[in-house]
Formats: C-alpha cells, structure tokens, sequence
C-alpha cells in the first residue's frame, strides 16, 4: 500500500557504501521522474547519475548533511552513498521550474524505497564547487543532489512532543527519530456536506 511506502519513505544518511548500486537501478528511479507531473508539461529537469566512487567522493565534499544534528559531521567512510542523482534545470527551456524537482525527487525517492533502497534529499549544495568538479553546463541551474544506498540506520516516525518541537534527533542506539505533527494540527477547516 502507498502508505507503508510513504512511512518507510524517511531521510537516510547512513549507508552501507560498499553495496553497489547499479547506473541501470539510477536509471530506472530517473525514468520514474520523467514519467511524473511537471508544470506546464514543460519537462525541464536533467540528471547527473553517478555510481561511480571516484566521483561520489567529488559530490560528497559538496554536501552539508542533517543541520540539525550539529555534533554529526556526515556520514563516516563505509557509511556513504553509494550512488547519487543530481537534478538540474535546464534554463534553456525555462527559469521558473516550481515544484519540478521536488515533485521528480519524490518519486524517485518510492521508487527507491521500492527497491529496498533509501535515500536523502540533499539542498545545503556547494554549487560552485559541485558545477565545477562535474563540469556541469552553465545553462543547468543546480537543483537537488539526491544520496542513494542500501540504509544503515533505521528511521521511525515519532509524534510531535508536547513542546512541539520538529527537529529531528537520534537516540542511543543510533535510531534516527523524525517528529510528525498530528493530522488534526495540519487540517484548519473541513467543509462537508455529505449526509
């Protein structure tokens, strides 16, 4: 069901690196973006794949990881993604590319799921870097860097605490927690007429 997808759907930053992940698997989850919604059917997003650890090393010394786990600097060597999909715009097609990437991103992020896989939306870019190490075209805004593997780390959905506090955290065994507000905090109004 789409829903237990959904709930194992969570950020992953650990990984077992040495888990290969094939260009044939990145080119599936990309297919998947391609056949999702895009504004105005303009379809602007191109994708950078690499499974390659050469280059994985270049795109992850691009990368910040988890802002709010301030004593955690990113995944340790053997802990790192084994495969990543950068998205791009293609600003010769268009400037404004709305929701695109993140509509494109979550699809491949189930996709992944689907395949046993997890994986970590990443935006704290070093762009300038990242475009210079890929060589990426100037025409190509830098987007999203999604990290994918096989996860190392187990992730649960937690309720929102009494303070309301969102952030994030790990407890002592390592289990990363991610607070969810209620579906009564989300909703402001229901109208229904329905007898």
């Amino acid at each position: 069901m789409i829903v237990d997808l959904i709930k194992k759907n969570r950020s992953c930053r650990r990984f077992h690196q040495d888990r290969f992940v094939s260009v044939e698997t990145l080119r599936e989850l990309v297919d998947l973006a391609r056949l999702s919604a895009s504004a105005a059917n303009r379809q602007p997003l191109r994708f950078i794949l690499s499974a390659d650890p050469e280059t994985n090393e270049k795109i992850f010394s691009c990368l910040t990881w988890a802002a709010y786990l301030k004593d955690w600097p990113g995944p340790a060597q053997g802990e790192r993604p084994a495969a990543y999909i950068v998205i791009l715009g293609d600003t010769e097609i268009t400037n404004e590319f709305w929701s695109d990437d993140g509509i494109a991103g979550w699809s491949i992020l189930l996709g992944a799921r689907e395949k046993g896989l997890a994986g970590c939306f990443i935006g704290a870019i070093n762009k300038d870097r990242l475009r210079q190490a890929l060589a990426i075209d100037p025409k190509y805004k830098i987007m999203l860097v999604i990290a994918l593997g096989e996860p190392a780390e187990t992730a649960i959905i937690d309720p929102v605490g009494p303070d309301g506090g969102i952030r994030y955290w790990r407890d002592e065994n390592g289990v990363h927690h991610v607070p969810k507000r209620s579906i009564n905090d989300i909703i402001i109004n229901i109208y229904d007429k329905t007898p």
